[in-house]
């Protein structure tokens, strides 16, 4: 064989043996500030593994748009590599037999030892790993701008009846209390905040997990609907249709004293330059210390046909528990890493409050899946609860206990 052939068949068989350069779609909602600036993280060490990155960005909050696209992709054959979805709607997609399993990346990398039993389990159907996680995120704070309460001669709330009372002293020094997002799922947020503080985690599993008919319809949960409506006091009257990263930007701007939302929130204070403890506050949402409502963003790997973008979706998930990824991420994003083997010394200090209450809230039963960010309950239930809550707070002449009894038939008929 003359040389010339030599060197072609060698780099023929080179090219054969290396591994193929694959795509990778993701399907997210990422794309505020600060999560676009954490998705462009994974983007770029996707790519430096030598995978083509192709963007799949729904904008929406809660996820919903992005949930009809996806549906409108798998149903005709062409699912994109990876989508962000979580809760239960994770086994939902399995059952319909679209989803991989990453059994063999989970073992190689140790998951079952690194993860938190509750974000592992969430992860898994029938005992396989279908879903990797990214974040963990707390639903339950309350993010405050120090400088408007002290124009308002006020102090950081720690109780509902505290809330109220600083909430009337900012309104009379001509600011916002309370920025809000006129929205469903933000609706729902903040319903489920309340629902912590009046119910209790235990209250609030029996009624809102287990979904015990006779615990929606009971005077607690009238109760909670009662604090919930009054929170509408202390929201501006432009609160329809506003995304939740804007009224971030009213607390940002000084606009409005206070937000009850996921710390998510905290990447746009990032994102605008903003220091916590000097430029604004993370505190537990009055009254839910000790308890900690989790919200754990992860992705679900689809059946896909090609070798090289089945090689890609692996490189994926093995990249989204990468130390070096979990770090950069979260300290974009605003939440915590999954991984609990990690340093939390980078990161600042509502971070690791954030960690310091999720183990706190683990080992003393105060742990509760979010409603509001499809933690909780299935797609149907989920759908039920918002109308029913989100058609309350935006009503003329709300009635609490009829409220509480038509969750309970909503929730019911949903089964």
């Amino acid at each position: 064989m003359k040389l010339k052939q030599i060197v072609a068949s060698l780099s023929l068989w080179l090219c054969a043996g290396a591994p193929q350069a694959g795509e990778v779609e993701v399907l997210h909602w990422w794309t505020s500030g600060g999560e676009a600036k954490s998705v462009s993280v994974l983007k770029t060490m996707v790519e430096a593994q030598g995978h083509h990155w192709k963007n799949f960005a729904v904008a929406g909050g809660g996820g919903d748009s992005a949930m009809t696209v996806l549906k409108t992709r798998v149903v005709s054959g062409n699912p994109p590599t990876a989508a962000q979805i979580k809760g239960l709607e994770i086994q939902e997609w399995a059952k319909l037999g679209f989803l991989t399993d990453m059994n063999e990346v989970a073992k190689a990398d140790h998951w079952d030892t690194i993860l938190p039993d509750v974000v592992a389990n969430l992860m898994k159907y029938q005992g396989n790993y279908v879903a990797v996680p990214v974040n963990i995120h707390r639903v339950n704070w309350l993010w405050v701008n120090p400088a408007v309460l002290k124009q308002a001669g006020a102090e950081v709330p720690t109780t509902l009846d505290e809330f109220y009372q600083v909430a009337e002293q900012v309104k009379a020094a001509g600011y916002i209390p309370l920025a809000h997002g006129g929205e469903p799922w933000q609706d729902i947020t903040l319903f489920e905040v309340v629902a912590l503080a009046v119910l209790g985690a235990e209250g609030f599993q029996k009624a809102l997990v287990e979904l015990d008919i006779d615990a929606l319809s009971s005077p607690k949960m009238t109760e909670v609907f009662t604090h919930f409506r009054k929170m509408r006091d202390y929201i501006d009257p432009h609160y329809r249709g506003r995304s939740w990263f804007d009224a971030t930007a009213m607390v940002i701007d000084g606009e409005a004293a206070m937000q009850l939302m996921g710390d998510w929130a905290k990447g746009e204070f990032a994102a605008a330059g903003k220091i916590p403890g000097r430029d604004y506050l993370c505190v537990a949402a009055p009254g839910t210390r000790g308890k900690f409502t989790y919200n754990i963003d992860s992705f679900v790997f689809f059946r896909l046909s090609r070798e090289e973008n089945r090689q890609a979706q692996t490189a994926l998930a093995r990249t989204i528990l990468d130390p070096r990824f979990q770090t950069e991420f979260n300290l974009n994003k605003g939440s915590i890493p999954v991984r609990n083997d990690l340093d939390m010394a980078p990161f600042d200090q509502c971070a690791q409050n954030s960690q310091a209450a999720f183990n706190l809230a683990s080992a003393n039963h105060g742990l509760v899946p979010s409603v509001s960010q499809g933690m909780a309950l299935t797609s149907y239930v989920q759908g039920a609860i918002f109308d029913v809550v989100s058609d309350f707070f935006n009503a003329k002449d709300p009635d609490p206990a009829k409220a509480a009894q038509r969750l309970a038939r909503a929730v019911k008929s949903a089964l």
